[in-house]
C-alpha cells in the first residue's frame, strides 16, 4: 500500500536555523572574477530603486577578496541617511526582488535583505544586503582592506573557513560565529 503523506511547506522566515542550514549549507568556492561584476550590476540596480534613501554602497565579505575561497553570495552593506524613510527603502528594495530579515541584534534600522534563496535551495545568484546608518561598516571595511593587501592573513583565513566549512557545514550561524575572533583580533590591530 502506498502512503502519502503531504506536508505543509513553510516558509523561509518560519525555519529553524538547523532547517536553513539544512536547505543552505556552506558552501566555498574559488575566488570567482566575475564577482566585482556581478556586485557592480547590482549596485546599480540598487541605487535604482532606493538610490535617495543611501549614502554609500560597498561590496564586503570575502567576494570583496580577490583570490580569497568565499560562499558565492555577494554581501553588500548599505549605508542609509539617518531619518531615512525605512518603509520606502524597504518596498524599494522588495520590489527588485528581495525579502527583508529583522535582525534585532544587528546595529540599527536592524534590517537584512536576502535574494537567491528559495524553498528548494539556492536559486541563481545569492545576496546579503546589510543596512546600517551612515557610518555603520567601518570594521567590515577595515576587515576587507586588510585581507586585500595582506597575503597571509589571506592564506590563514581561507586555511579557517575551510577547517570551519567541514566543521559546521549545516550550521550557518556557528560558522559565522567561529570566525568571529579572528576577525575582531585584525580589526583590532588595524582600527585607529
Amino acid at each position: 500500500m502506498l502512503y502519502l503523506i503531504i506536508m505543509k511547506q513553510k516558509n523561509l522566515d518560519e525555519m529553524t536555523f538547523e532547517e536553513l542550514g539544512r536547505l543552505f549549507p556552506i558552501i566555498l568556492s574559488e575566488h570567482n572574477p566575475e564577482w566585482r561584476e556581478i556586485f557592480e550590476r547590482e549596485k546599480k540596480a540598487i541605487i535604482a530603486a532606493a538610490g535617495e534613501y543611501i549614502i554609500a554602497v560597498h561590496h564586503i565579505g570575502s567576494t570583496a577578496v580577490e583570490g580569497l575561497k568565499a560562499k558565492p553570495t555577494i554581501d553588500i552593506a548599505i549605508e542609509i541617511k539617518n531619518g531615512a524613510d525605512l518603509k520606502a527603502f524597504k518596498d524599494s528594495v522588495i520590489n527588485i526582488g528581495y525579502e527583508m530579515s529583522w535582525q534585532k541584534d544587528n546595529p540599527p534600522p536592524h534590517m537584512m535583505f536576502m535574494k537567491g534563496y528559495s524553498l528548494e535551495g539556492f536559486k541563481g545568484q545569492a545576496y546579503h544586503l546589510h543596512v546600517r546608518y551612515t557610518g555603520g561598516f567601518a570594521d567590515e571595511l577595515i576587515f576587507r582592506d586588510y585581507l586585500r593587501g595582506n597575503e597571509k592573513a589571506r592564506r590563514d583565513y581561507a586555511e579557517l573557513k575551510i577547517k570551519l566549512q567541514k566543521q559546521y557545514e549545516f550550521d550557518r550561524e556557528g560558522y559565522t560565529q567561529s570566525k568571529g575572533e579572528f576577525i575582531k583580533n585584525i580589526v583590532g590591530i588595524k582600527k585607529p
